[in-house]
């Protein structure tokens, strides 16, 4: 008689996160978390922000982080340098620039 090991239960998927953030520059204050979800949440949200144009810049790094946040709240100077950095890139990516890659983010 032959003893099998018992395998491991094979590992969940991990569910995709999302983070929206709305930043406006002619008002004070620094950007806000105004949606974050994972799973169907977090398509959706990605979802609607391709529907109306805007981009999606996939950083796990940076939306784990995020995801700390709660909504409708500014982030945390901790995460100011990443976001301002991601920031400037998309707006040279909107004023016609040519995108070498994505910004490597400073993340704390």
């Amino acid at each position: 008689m032959s003893a099998e090991r018992p395998t491991k239960p094979p590992q969940r998927a991990e569910l995709r996160q999302a983070v929206a953030l709305r930043y406006d520059a002619d008002a004070a204050g620094a950007p806000e978390v105004v949606a974050k979800g994972q799973g169907l949440v977090a398509e959706a949200i990605i979802n609607r922000a391709k529907e109306a144009g805007v981009y999606v810049h996939e950083s796990p790094q940076l939306v784990q982080l995020l995801m700390a946040v709660d909504l409708d709240t500014q982030i945390p100077p901790a995460l100011y340098t990443a976001v301002a950095e991601l920031l400037a890139w998309l707006w040279r990516l909107e004023a016609g620039g040519e995108p070498k890659e994505s910004p490597d983010l400073h993340l704390p």
